[in-house]
């Protein structure tokens, strides 16, 4: 972020801020003392307006070395250097005329910083001081002797203006900068409170699927059972007999998929992961989605280096993308076209259909909520879906296909996925138009 409220991800910028400002306050401080002397001959005392000065330019300097090497400043220790401003100010003033100056102004501006950066208490305080300096030069300063009383007022008046300048533009960066900070920082707690509302949803999904795959056990184990049976008829029509070997094949499929998720019941999710190069691993899909589809005909089109980067892939991450394959099987079970590219840092994944696409309406609370396309569908493969690739750190979005259908494209980085892998890596390409179940 760049303001000066605290920001969660680097509050060290509040540091950084002060510093920036302080640096342009000496150079005001300085040329408006400087430009008085020149115009008039003569003004506050060079020497100790010099000596403030250096001092500011000295904290500076520290507050730039501790930035660098330290932990971000505390509230306190920003407080303490605004004190040392005011300070700074007060002598400068009290040098230079007291409150007839018109660096005078630039109180207001340690002011709203310090009402930008501190809490309460001590902002409170900061203002507090600053008021007091400004009744005591008000009263007890240097007094400064000018001759030519006419251009004295007309350099007080270019003076105001010029500070007047540098305040209003300082003042106005400053809280313009705040209020991006503030909105950027609602609308990152706004996506947090969705992503727990969601994550909520993805839970009770999987207690609800947890619960199912408990109790689909029992029926599962007795169609094997009836389909063994039918398969030991020798009275058995051949074209019936290829129906109950697919059945068999459909039912052990999903008795692999129960046995899968019981096995990762209670397991962390570091021990849930299993290595394999990302080129199998996609192949390994499309081929278990094959059998789960055995009438789909996708154009599969894998481009990448062979073998791929090897990675650490949570089962998740898989029924992601075998979920987004058959949203565009049910969608044109004729037309089904899956491409994957991939290099060493990025997996990108397009699975098209030409379906009757995307309503404008539900096009972004696809994932989000419990939505769907179709009738007899739920809209839970996508709320998952959503939520294994986020994890992974990945982006799915959808768009329209030219010329009809649906995109889904899936973004990837690989850093965080990969795992040790030896040996060199060749490019490859690979079509397929026609599958092998």
């Amino acid at each position: 972020m760049s303001s000066f409220a605290p920001s969660p991800s680097d509050p060290s910028n509040r540091l950084r801020r002060l510093v920036a400002l302080r640096w342009v306050a000496v150079v005001a401080e300085l040329g408006l003392v400087l430009l008085t002397r020149q115009w008039l001959g003569t003004g506050a005392a060079l020497e100790p307006v010099l000596a403030v000065c250096t001092a500011q330019l000295g904290l500076n300097l520290a507050s730039i070395a501790y930035g660098r090497a330290s932990a971000p400043a505390s509230d306190g220790q920003l407080f303490a250097q605004l004190l040392f401003d005011t300070g700074a100010l007060t002598a400068i003033a009290y040098l230079a005329g007291g409150s007839t100056n018109p660096l005078i102004g630039l109180y207001l501006l340690w002011i709203a910083v310090g009402a930008a950066m501190l809490e309460a208490r001590l902002a409170t305080a900061l203002a507090a001081v600053s008021i007091a300096c400004y009744s005591l030069v008000n009263f007890v300063h240097a007094d400064v002797h000018i001759h030519d009383h006419e251009k004295a007022l007309e350099t007080h008046l270019v003076g105001m203006w010029l500070i007047f300048v540098f305040s209003a533009i300082t003042i106005c960066w400053s809280v313009v900068r705040l209020t991006a900070a503030v909105r950027r920082r609602d609308a990152e707690l706004a996506a947090a409170r969705e992503a727990a509302l969601r994550n909520e949803r993805v839970v009770a999904l999987g207690n609800l699927a947890a619960g199912a795959a408990h109790e689909l056990g029992t029926p599962l184990a007795t169609m094997a059972v009836l389909a063994g049976e039918l398969l030991r008829d020798s009275g058995l029509a051949p074209a019936l007999r290829a129906d109950v070997e697919l059945m068999q094949a459909q039912v052990r499929d999903c008795k692999r998929i129960i046995t899968e998720l019981a096995a990762q019941a209670g397991t962390s999710r570091a021990e849930a992961l299993g290595t394999m190069a990302l080129d199998a691993w996609i192949e390994q899909l499309l081929g278990r989605w094959r059998v789960q589809r055995p009438v789909i005909e996708p154009q599969v089109r894998l481009q990448g280096p062979r073998p791929g980067p090897r990675l650490a892939i949570d089962a998740t991450l898989g029924q992601a993308l075998v979920n987004l394959f058959n949203n565009a099987a049910d969608a044109s079970p004729e037309k089904v076209e899956i491409q994957a590219r991939w290099s060493e840092r990025e997996l990108e994944l397009l699975v098209m259909d030409r379906g009757s696409g995307i309503a404008a309406d539900l096009q972004q609370r696809l994932g989000h909520d419990l939505v769907s396309t179709r009738g007899e569908g739920h809209g839970m493969g996508l709320v998952l879906a959503f939520a294994a690739i986020e994890r992974s750190g990945g982006q799915l979005e959808f768009a329209a296909r030219e010329g009809g259908g649906t995109v889904a494209r899936l973004r990837l980085p690989l850093q965080s996925l990969l795992a040790p892998v030896a040996g060199g890596l060749t490019s490859w390409v690979t079509d397929v138009t026609t599958p092998t179940p």
